[in-house]
């Protein structure tokens, strides 16, 4: 045997090796002609499909949607969530797709050609590098070389906005930290109690103590409320703060008022919401909003609703809209940083009851039995994945309708986003914000009344 024949076995034992340590799978395909992955695991089936169902004013890289075995399935277009180019094909061209599994949702990716599935080493997995693809890093879960290729793994939970166990990970060492803090106050609370005892006859000293005491523990509050739930505590919700921690405190008791986790932050924050937030709304609401809206003449109403989630919102200010102002053409413009909920928005179905009460001129009934919106509701709604806090391309606009959102942003963008509703707002325009929320030094009118409302006017 020579050299060549042993040099060329002992190649041979070396891949037999590696394959027996393979540990992760991949499966690979191409965008714009780059190598990408996903994991395996992720990857409910491949499939070849074309002439989805149109959805009107869906987001410009979702497709449509598609019957998989009787599942109505959003398709969304990678090349065109990170801007490829997509090469053009008659109406009738069968996509390549990838049918994936995020969380409890079932999506289907086209991509341009997929390849085959990949073993590798975890191991093997570099860190992502701005470097690797045309995308956005936060969605590149690391690079990896195999098979005389280089793929740019993509991170699918990031894309669709999932929490990753990494990320749960690091909200329970945030909740350790909180609760090392915690026990930092119960020793603050000893000592200024034993201080207070001393002061016993000075009760002068004794009542500012406890304003400087119930002062620490409304701030510790606060610091927990910006971990556990991105709430900001300001000039926009000082006030209701002030009025909650004296109700919480009635609650609790002395000694029990700090947040030890999302579940008591939660708590907390219950009585902040605005009514009929992440529901439909009832009449009594909608006719509030309607009474408070006020005459306009123009042929155009133009509305931002910033925050608009999974859709209540939007479609219940389009119908109030279109009774108050039967003559102009509505146009409401709703913004999220949530892909799956503008996604999913303009698929949105009423239930049986919401479909029976005031939204009933609104509504109509599809083939299979359930209720949605009128095509001239729909078709009055641009649902849009995208951060207020970044440059905002809209119109001059007659109502801003952001309730609830301020107060989960931190102060800095707080003060860019009011900067912009001013901008944007016309003469004669409102902006509407939570119940619970003052924009007082915007330097607006407050009217007064039910539903929290602001004018330049």
């Amino acid at each position: 045997m020579d050299r060549a024949e042993d040099l060329t076995n002992e190649q041979l034992a070396q891949e037999k090796k590696k394959l027996s340590v393979v540990d992760y799978k991949m499966v690979t395909f191409t965008l714009a002609g780059k190598d990408y992955a996903i994991d395996i695991m992720k990857v409910k089936e491949i499939a070849k499909a074309g002439c989805f169902t149109y959805v009107p004013n869906a987001l410009p890289f979702v497709l449509g949607v598609y019957n998989l075995r009787g599942d109505i399935i959003p398709i969304i277009d990678l090349r065109l969530f990170f801007n490829s180019t997509v090469p053009e094909h008659e109406d009738n061209f069968l996509e390549n797709m990838l049918i994936v599994t995020v969380g409890e949702q079932t999506f289907g990716v086209v991509v341009d050609e997929i390849d085959k599935v990949v073993g590798i080493q975890k191991s093997s997995i570099q860190p992502p590098h701005p470097l690797f693809g045309d995308i956005n890093i936060k969605y590149i879960y690391g690079v990896v070389e195999a098979e005389n290729s280089l793929y740019v793994l993509l991170d699918i939970d990031k894309i669709f906005g999932v929490r990753t166990p990494e990320e749960e990970r690091e909200l329970a060492e945030t909740a350790k930290a909180q609760m090392k803090m915690r026990e930092e106050v119960v020793e603050n609370e000893r000592a200024a109690a034993a201080l207070e005892a001393s002061a016993k006859e000075d009760s002068a000293k004794a009542e500012e103590l406890k304003k400087q005491k119930a002062a620490d523990d409304l701030r510790f509050i606060g610091n927990s409320l910006a971990t556990f739930k991105k709430f900001s505590v300001n000039s926009v919700t000082e006030e209701w703060m002030k009025n909650r921690y004296e109700e919480w405190l009635k609650e609790r008791g002395e000694g029990n008022t700090q947040l030890q986790n999302e579940m008591d932050a939660e708590k907390f924050l219950s009585p902040f919401y605005s009514r009929c937030t992440g529901t439909w709304w009832t009449e009594e609401y909608a006719d509030e909003v309607m009474k408070a809206l006020p005459e306009n003449s123009a042929k155009n109403i133009v509305v931002w609703n910033p925050g608009c989630g999974k859709g209540y919102e939007s479609y219940s200010l389009a119908c109030i809209l279109k009774k108050r102002y039967p003559g102009a053409k509505i146009r409401v413009y709703g913004h999220d940083t949530d892909l799956l909920s503008v996604s999913n928005a303009p698929l949105m179905n009423l239930t049986d009851e919401a479909s029976t009460s005031w939204y009933q001129p609104y509504t109509t009934r599809t083939a299979s039995g359930d209720y949605t919106f009128s095509k001239e509701i729909k078709d009055s709604i641009m649902f849009e994945y995208h951060d207020c806090v970044n440059t905002n391309n809209l119109p001059p606009i007659d109502i801003v309708f952001s309730r609830d959102l301020l107060s989960f942003l931190p102060e800095s963008s707080q003060n860019t986003v009011l900067n912009e509703f001013n901008e944007k707002l016309k003469g004669n325009g409102i902006i509407i914000v939570g119940e619970n929320e003052n924009i007082d030094g915007l330097g607006l009118k407050k009217s007064e009344g039910n539903v929290t409302l602001y004018s330049k006017e």
